[in-house]
C-alpha cells in the first residue's frame, strides 16, 4: 500500500467514530425533510457515467478476442458529449471509482466537462474517497458529492531524484555519457552525485508550471484566491470529506446509498438514470457458451481496415526502438518500433478511405535513428493528407521529434514537451572487474572495435562519440526548425522542458486541447461530418499472442501442443507479467515508473549507444 493509500485509510478509520453520529442525524433529518415536503411528479433524466481505475489510451491489441473492450479517454470523452447532445438529459453524474487517471487525462475530462456544462447541462462529480483527481474534476464540475466519513488528500506534488555515481565509484564502476544540450540532463544520474544548476533550473521551472496547473480548476472552478488554497491545502494533505466542504474543496458529504434522493431533491423531481453511455473499445461481443463461435474466431485475422470514410489514429506509446513493436516485456514497458510505424504510415498514405491521420504521443524518446524514420514517414503521409498531433502525458526528446512531423499540434496543459537534445554513453565496468577479482583481456581487431566493451571511453573515443551525437543534434533541431515556424531554438533547445501551456507561448504547440479537440478539428477541415475513427496500431491476431508469449507458453502449459493448452499458456504467462508489474509497482511506490524506465534506457543504450531520450517520466501523486 503506498503513503497515499494508507493516509486515505487511516483518513476514514480516524474520522470514522467522530462522523458516524453526525452523518447518521444529517441523513435522519433530510429523510424527516423530505416527508414533510409534497412529492414531486416531475422526472429528471441524469445520465451516468462511472470511471473505475485507469483508462487505456486506445483498445487492447487483443480486446477482440476477449469480447470485453477496453474503456479509453476517448470513449469516455464521447459518452460525456453525448449528454450535451441529448436534449431528453438534464444532468450528467460523473462517479469515480478508484480512478487512476494521469494529469493531461484530468485536463482531457475537465474541457469534456466544460463542453456539457456550455450545452447547459448540470455537471455532478461522485465519488467515495478523494485524491487530486477526484478534487479537481469535482472543482471544474457544478457539484462535488463525497461519500460521508470517507477520506481526502490534497498532498501537492512531491517527486524525488536519484543520482548513481557515489554509488558507482563505490562499486568501480565509470560512467562514460556524452550529451549535447546543457539543459538535457539525461546523464546527470549516472554522473553527477547532484544535479547541476542547468538540470536544476529545467526541473524547478516545469515543476513549477505543473503544480500551477493542478492549482488552476480550484482557483477558477471554486474561485478560490492562492491565500485560500493555500491554507485549504495545508489541512488538506490528511482530512476527511466533512473536512473538505469546511475548507470549500468538497460541496456535500452524502452516504452514497442516499445519492438517489439527494439528487431528486436538489432538482426537485424523480431521478430516472440513463446508464450505458460508456461504451468500450474493441470487442466484439463474442459468446462464450459456443465452442464453435470461439475457434471460429480464433482462426479469423482482426479486421481494421476503414469501410467509410475515416481518420485514423496512429499511437507512439512508450519509448522509440528501432524494429518492431511490443505490447509490454518484463517489466510491464511497451516499445514502439519505428519499422512498425512506418508500414502504418506507408498503408494510411495509399489508403483512399483514410482522409487525415492524428498521431497520439504519450513517449519520452527513444532512438535517434528510429526517431529520423518516424520523422520521415509521417512527412512523406503529411504530402498526400492532413496529419496532426496530438499530446498526452509526453512529447519529450525523440517524441517530439515525432510530434514536429505535423501539420498543426495539440497539447494539454501539463503535458511535457521538449527536451531537444541527444544523449549516448555507457557505464565502464573496469573498476568494478578489478574489485572482484576479475581479470579481463580485451582483444580488438579494427580502429574503434572496442568503443562499445567493457571499459570506459579513452579522450579520443569520446570526442569521436561527441562528434557523432553533434550530428544528430544538429538533424534534430533542423527538424523542429522545419516543422515549427518561427521558433526560437535558443530560447526552447538544448535539452529544456516545458509544459504544454508554456510549449504554445514558445510557438512549440499550437492550441490546447484534447485528442477528440484534434480529431474534430481534423474532420472539419476535411468536411466529413459522418467517419469512423480507427486505432493504429490495431488489433493483433490470435498467432501475434501465441508468438508473444511463446516462451511463457511452453513453460506454463505443460507441453500441451492443442490450441485450448496454448491459449492457457498465454493467458497465464499474461497474467504473470501483470503479477509481477503489481508487485513491483507496491514495493517500489510512485518511483516504480522512473525505476522502470531507467531499465529500459540502460537495456536500449546497450543496442542504440545514441538516444534521443528524456530521463525521467515525471510522476506526482
Amino acid at each position: 500500500m503506498s503513503i497515499f493509500q494508507l493516509a486515505r485509510a487511516a483518513a476514514a478509520a480516524a474520522i470514522a467514530c467522530g462522523v458516524a453520529a453526525s452523518a447518521s442525524a444529517q441523513a435522519a433529518a433530510t429523510q424527516m425533510d423530505k416527508k414533510s415536503q409534497p412529492v414531486s411528479t416531475e422526472e429528471a433524466v441524469v445520465g451516468l457515467i462511472k470511471i473505475d481505475g485507469g483508462l487505456a489510451e486506445r483498445p487492447g491489441p487483443f480486446d477482440w478476442l476477449t469480447g470485453e473492450g477496453s474503456t479509453t479517454l476517448r470513449s469516455v470523452h464521447k459518452a460525456i458529449a453525448g449528454v450535451g447532445d441529448d436534449p431528453a438529459m438534464r444532468a450528467l453524474v460523473l462517479q469515480l471509482e478508484d480512478a487512476a487517471l494521469g494529469s493531461t487525462q484530468v485536463e482531457e475530462l475537465i474541457g469534456a466537462i466544460e463542453s456539457v456544462q456550455a450545452d447547459g447541462k448540470r455537471v455532478i462529480v461522485v465519488a467515495d474517497s478523494l485524491g487530486p483527481t477526484e478534487l479537481r474534476l469535482g472543482a471544474a464540475a457544478d457539484q462535488l458529492i463525497g461519500e460521508a466519513g470517507a477520506g481526502l488528500s490534497l498532498p501537492g506534488m512531491h517527486m524525488e531524484e536519484m543520482y548513481l555515481r557515489d554509488m558507482l565509484d563505490w562499486v568501480g564502476a565509470e560512467p562514460s555519457y556524452v550529451q549535447v544540450g546543457e539543459f538535457k540532463g539525461a546523464d546527470e544520474m549516472m554522473t553527477r552525485s547532484t544535479p547541476s544548476a542547468a538540470w536544476d533550473s529545467n526541473i524547478s521551472q516545469l515543476l513549477d508550471s505543473m503544480y500551477a496547473n493542478l492549482r488552476e480548476p480550484f482557483l477558477s472552478g471554486r474561485g478560490m484566491t492562492d491565500a485560500e488554497l493555500d491554507a485549504a491545502m495545508s489541512e488538506a494533505w490528511f482530512a476527511s470529506v466533512e473536512d473538505g466542504v469546511r475548507l470549500g474543496l468538497v460541496d456535500r458529504a452524502v452516504p452514497l446509498n442516499d445519492l438517489t434522493d439527494e439528487i431528486g431533491s436538489q432538482m426537485d423531481a424523480e431521478v430516472s438514470w440513463r446508464t450505458g453511455l460508456l461504451k468500450k473499445d474493441g470487442g466484439v461481443g463474442l459468446d462464450p457458451s459456443n465452442p464453435f463461435a470461439i475457434f471460429s474466431v480464433l482462426t479469423q485475422e482482426p479486421k481494421n481496415s476503414p469501410t467509410r470514410p475515416s481518420i485514423a489514429v496512429v499511437h507512439i506509446d512508450g519509448a522509440i526502438v528501432d524494429g518492431d513493436s511490443t505490447q509490454g516485456g518484463l517489466f510491464g514497458s511497451q516499445a514502439v518500433g519505428s519499422r512498425t510505424i512506418r508500414r502504418i504510415a506507408d498503408t494510411l498514405r495509399d489508403d483512399d478511405l483514410i482522409r487525415g491521420v492524428v498521431i497520439r504521443i504519450n513517449s519520452p524518446g527513444g532512438s535517434a535513428t528510429a526517431s529520423e524514420i518516424m520523422w520521415q514517414a509521417f512527412r512523406s503521409l503529411a504530402e498526400t493528407k492532413p496529419v496532426y498531433v496530438s499530446v498526452g502525458s509526453m512529447a519529450a526528446s525523440g517524441g517530439y521529434y515525432v510530434a514536429v512531423a505535423g501539420d498543426r499540434v495539440y497539447v494539454n496543459p501539463s503535458s511535457i514537451v521538449g527536451s531537444i537534445g541527444v544523449v549516448g554513453g555507457k557505464i565502464g565496468l573496469s573498476g568494478v572487474m578489478e574489485n572482484l577479482q576479475v581479470n579481463i583481456v580485451r582483444r580488438s581487431r579494427g580502429p574503434m572495435a572496442g568503443i562499445f566493451g567493457s571499459a570506459a571511453w579513452t579522450d579520443a573515443e569520446r570526442e569521436a562519440v561527441r562528434e557523432r551525437i553533434g550530428q544528430t543534434y544538429d538533424l534534430f533541431t533542423s527538424r523542429v526548425a522545419q516543422g515549427r515556424e518561427g521558433i526560437d531554438l535558443d530560447e526552447t533547445a538544448a535539452g529544456r522542458l516545458f509544459t504544454g501551456s508554456k510549449a504554445i507561448e514558445l510557438d512549440m504547440a499550437d492550441e490546447l486541447g484534447s485528442i477528440s479537440t484534434a480529431i474534430t478539428d481534423l474532420a472539419e477541415e476535411l468536411g466529413l461530418e459522418r467517419y469512423d475513427v480507427l486505432d493504429y496500431p490495431g488489433p493483433q491476431s490470435f498467432e501475434d499472442l501465441l508468438d508473444q508469449f511463446g516462451l511463457m507458453v511452453t513453460a506454463q502449459s505443460g507441453g500441451l501442443g492443442n490450441g485450448l493448452g496454448n491459449a492457457l499458456g498465454a493467458s497465464i504467462g499474461a497474467g504473470m507479467i501483470s503479477s509481477l508489474e503489481d508487485k513491483l509497482t507496491a514495493l517500489v511506490g510512485p518511483a516504480w515508473p522512473m525505476v522502470r524506465s531507467r531499465i529500459d534506457a540502460a537495456i536500449m543504450l546497450g543496442d542504440q549507444p545514441v538516444t534521443v531520450l528524456e530521463h525521467r517520466i515525471l510522476s506526482f501523486e
